[in-house]
């Protein structure tokens, strides 16, 4: 059976992968620092950091393909511990493309839709990155020492995910329903926009590109929404107090990290390949009673 290694297993995106991959692939994925079991995947603690134990790991697997979202995908940590975070944003992601060409395999890439500056959304792929922040630097140097060791990889822009979280890692909404669920108010931005996906959509979209893209794709959802508006579609979709929700501005949460205002995505070329994400509201339904 062919075997696809997945970096980051203990992290939410990459949980949901090997859930999913696991139909069709023996799965092997990584963690580091947090401890993870998973039915049917085999999991191995390593330091994707240290070039030595990234190799062992390629010659001790001998993987058919490689889909890498081990990431330090927190921005304002990004902003404050740049170096720390280059290490294995860049630094990492540049030797497992390295030694995805000496194998000769199949590499997907994580990226973000934060490479951008969030001034002329829609975003197709070959407009030009323009990121904010630490972190989209982070990743457009990523993207780009990637594709120059090895150009058949996919780099898969990711957008904003959401869903039944891993063990050791949330999405985004789960702050969310356990703020509300606790009766506390929730404040959301009305001036961010994003084309959400579903972790499981998400899955589904790097497995696909896995197998039919060589360069960058952009695996977003179908709907431009503010996070304010999302919020009140999960309240409502998944019973939650609508009455503690408020608007809020991006200027009135202090961050770290500068944040895009309207980084939604185009995925069209990926809708032509076979892409198919569901509405926010089928994502959302089909997450009730699950978290």
């Amino acid at each position: 059976m062919k075997k696809l290694l997945v970096t980051g297993a203990s992290g939410f995106l990459g949980w949901n992968l090997c859930q999913l991959a696991q139909q069709e692939w023996e799965v092997y994925g990584t963690y580091f620092s947090k401890p993870i079991e998973m039915l049917n995947v085999n999991l191995i603690k390593v330091d994707l950091r240290n070039f030595e134990q990234l190799k062992n790991l390629f010659q001790q697997i001998q993987p058919t393909a490689v889909i890498h979202t081990a990431a330090q995908s927190n921005p304002n940590f990004c902003q404050t511990h740049p170096e720390e975070s280059a290490i294995i944003n860049v630094t990492t992601s540049s030797n497992i493309a390295g030694l995805c060409a000496d194998y000769s395999i199949a590499c997907a890439f994580t990226s973000t839709d934060l490479v951008f500056d969030g001034l002329n959304p829609p975003y197709q792929e070959t407009d030009s990155v323009s990121p904010v922040n630490i972190y989209g630097e982070q990743k457009v140097l990523a993207e780009q020492e990637m594709l120059t060791r090895y150009p058949q990889t996919a780099v898969c822009r990711m957008p904003l995910m959401f869903g039944i979280p891993s063990p050791q890692a949330t999405s985004f909404i789960q702050p969310f329903i356990k703020t509300l669920r606790e009766g506390k108010g929730l404040s959301l931005f009305t001036d961010e926009f994003r084309t959400p996906v579903s972790g499981k959509t998400a899955a589904k979209g790097l497995l696909l590109a896995l197998e039919k893209v060589n360069g960058v794709i952009h695996l977003g959802g179908k709907e431009r929404i503010s996070r304010y508006e999302f919020g009140k579609l999960m309240a409502e979709i998944l019973e939650l107090p609508q009455d503690k929700l408020t608007a809020c501005l991006q200027k009135d949460v202090p961050m770290a990290a500068p944040r895009s205002k309207d980084v939604s995505l185009n995925s069209d070329k990926a809708f032509a390949l076979g892409y198919q994400p569901l509405s926010l509201r089928e994502e959302l339904e089909a997450l009730r009673g699950k978290i």
